[in-house]
């Protein structure tokens, strides 16, 4: 079946129900106001990064770029984002400077996208941390970890959400953290990340219908230098590699996972 055929799409808007398992698939989408068909087969297109120049960033870039994705690493400007150009092991890694907490800075950044080609993801990867606990927050730290955190998925997943369905479908993967669903953690940082994964559980419903899956890794412990130096060393043996992490999330961002939208995917390890 191709667009030109006459058979009606399924309840969910989908020409052929069986799309991800090697047939094409055909869908209705709105493309500059105008009702269009695409379809929807193997992934193309490049992999948008955030938070590209810390060290889950990184993992995550230079896993894409071997698997031959092109990249598009978005962070703060500076001598970090400028190395990550250095991962490209297999298709070319792009890096292009914003400030993901604001809507107007996310915009730009994504009209460099845009020129470079319609994406297929995003990987919501940027953040911060603090741990303050309760009796110790301030308006401060409050509001740098809603900032960092959530403010800087809900803009970068808000600019690509249209491009990734205007591109015949994709996937977002956005990073909480176990803290945000069960037990206790830094007030702040627990809270806004648990805004991230409810964030990501309407906007899987939201965009089912537009071929746009959208998960959440959910990590306890990584294996970082940053976190190297406050962890005890049998939390260090058990802290898992970015590495590890990145594989999940290319699977989630892959033909693969067609299946998947709406999960909180725990990579916990053992830490």
């Amino acid at each position: 079946m191709g667009p030109g055929d006459t058979e009606r799409p399924g309840p969910d808007g989908w020409y052929n129900h069986r799309a991800g398992v090697g047939i094409p698939a055909y869908r209705p989408v709105t493309v500059a106001g105008q009702s269009v068909i695409v379809e929807v087969g193997a992934m193309a297109g490049s992999v948008v990064v955030t938070g590209a120049a810390g060290a889950l960033g990184r993992a995550v870039v230079a896993e894409f770029s071997q698997r031959g994705d092109p990249v598009v690493a978005l962070d703060v400007a500076g001598a970090a984002l400028d190395a990550v150009a250095e991962l490209a092991s297999g298709a070319a890694v792009h890096p292009v400077a914003a400030d993901l907490a604001s809507r107007d800075a996310v915009a730009a950044a994504w009209k460099q996208v845009d020129e470079l080609g319609p994406p297929r993801a995003l990987v919501a990867l940027a953040g911060g941390f603090a741990g303050a606990k309760l009796v110790d927050l301030d308006e401060a730290t409050l509001e740098d970890m809603m900032q960092s955190n959530f403010v800087s998925a809900l803009w970068c997943c808000q600019a690509a959400a249209q491009r990734i369905t205007a591109a015949g479908g994709g996937a977002i993967v956005t990073v909480g953290s176990r803290t945000a669903v069960a037990g206790t953690g830094p007030v702040a940082h627990a809270t806004s990340k648990a805004a991230v994964v409810r964030l990501t559980e309407v906007l899987a419903e939201d965009l089912k219908r537009s071929g746009v899956r959208v998960n959440t890794v959910l990590p306890s412990v990584i294996d970082t230098p940053a976190n190297r130096s406050w962890m005890s060393a049998d939390l260090a043996e058990r802290a898992v590699e970015p590495e590890a992490i990145a594989r999940v999330i290319a699977f989630l961002c892959s033909d693969d996972a067609w299946l998947i939208s709406g999960a909180r995917i725990p990579v916990y390890g053992q830490a």
